[in-house]
């Protein structure tokens, strides 16, 4: 009897095989901190989830065409909280996977400090369920993804220094 190869033969070109390629996709939002009167907070924004309650997390979304990443996160945080703000500086990238309809995901997500200078906090956005302001020391417990605790706890002496 002849040798068997169990080498995996390339899939054809199609549509099967174009579905399972990984999908990048970029993202900017941030931390966005009222320093209020000696009692600073944060927007957070929340999903519901099935079965009920809600997963909260840094506001956050797609960057546009032709707009830089700083630009998409003041653009993001106003759409998804209802807040305008002003940039203060990076506080860094989170990326991750996952898959979503058949397509396997790596998105990358620019994180900014930005200090909120007026709008009023609102749900409006289709996206987002709930917003709300949290006391900032209680923002990394009440954030569900623990990438984004680990960015707000390592950052905690630059939120010292804004309020």
């Amino acid at each position: 009897m002849g040798h068997v190869s169990a080498r995996r033969r390339p899939h054809p070109p199609g549509p099967a095989h174009r579905r399972h390629r990984p999908v990048e996709e970029v993202s900017a939002g941030g931390l966005v901190v009222d320093p209020g009167d000696g009692s600073p907070r944060a927007a957070l924004i929340a999903r519901r989830v099935r079965g009920g309650g809600y997963l909260w997390a840094l506001p956050k979304g797609h960057i546009e065409q032709g707009e830089s990443a700083e630009d998409a996160a003041l653009r993001e945080i106003t759409e998804e909280t209802g807040i305008v703000g002003r940039l203060i500086r990076p506080i860094g990238t989170i990326d991750y996977w996952f898959v979503f309809d058949h397509r396997k995901i790596h998105k990358t997500v620019h994180h900014y400090l930005v200090l909120a200078t007026g709008g009023e906090l609102s749900a409006d956005d289709i996206e987002v369920d709930d917003v709300a302001w949290v006391p900032l020391d209680e923002v990394p417990a009440r954030l569900a993804y623990a990438n984004e605790r680990d960015l707000v706890t390592r950052h905690a002496d630059l939120l010292e220094g804004i309020t």
